[in-house]
């Protein structure tokens, strides 16, 4: 038979002695700083720094898909990120563009950034971007390897979120640098 008597509580067992029982105290809400307007875009621009492996979403028929990637090149919130044309999510941004970007910081501050992927055929940004990139000469060893392909992701939508604030600020991309 056991009995809860009083704090602390203690679960008693007639045949052996009292036991403690352990509970965890009532969590207080966390209180994240407050936001001035005009640090939203030098926070943003933080967490896009910071995170070197941000996720992209995109969308497979009915189906989201989502994977970490590795952008080659970031403009302000304008983002060029490299693909493999026989990976699965080329026929996904081929059918629909419309893609997201998140972005998390070491003190799981956020970035989504809400955009058009575009393919760049620009051939003096494709070798800017080769040239800044030993990874992809190293692993496609041509610009012109016919696998290569680059997305510039452009902004329609750009979100920060302070970790336990639960609210996103608008961020004037544009403001950035970024049309």
């Amino acid at each position: 038979m056991r009995a809860i008597i009083g704090r602390p509580r203690r679960v008693l067992n007639w045949n052996a002695d009292p036991v403690p029982i352990r509970y965890t105290p009532v969590m207080t809400k966390p209180q994240p700083e407050p936001i001035q307007p005009g640090q939203v875009v030098g926070l943003a621009r933080s967490v896009v720094k910071q995170d070197r492996f941000p996720y992209l979403a995109s969308i497979d028929g009915d189906q989201p898909r989502l994977r970490p990637v590795s952008p080659v090149r970031t403009d302000g919130f304008t983002v060029y990120v490299a693909n493999l044309r026989s990976y699965h999510k080329t026929a996904e941004i081929a059918a629909n563009p419309k893609v997201e970007l998140c972005y998390l910081s070491d003190s799981h501050d956020q970035v989504r950034i809400t955009g058009v992927a575009t393919i760049v055929e620009d051939a003096a940004v494709l070798q800017q971007i080769w040239d800044a990139n030993p990874l992809l000469r190293n692993y496609l060893g041509s610009i012109d390897n016919p696998q290569l392909i680059v997305y510039r992701i452009d902004p329609v939508k750009v979100r920060f979120m302070r970790e336990w604030a639960l609210e996103y600020h608008e961020v004037d991309f544009r403001q950035a640098g970024d049309a």
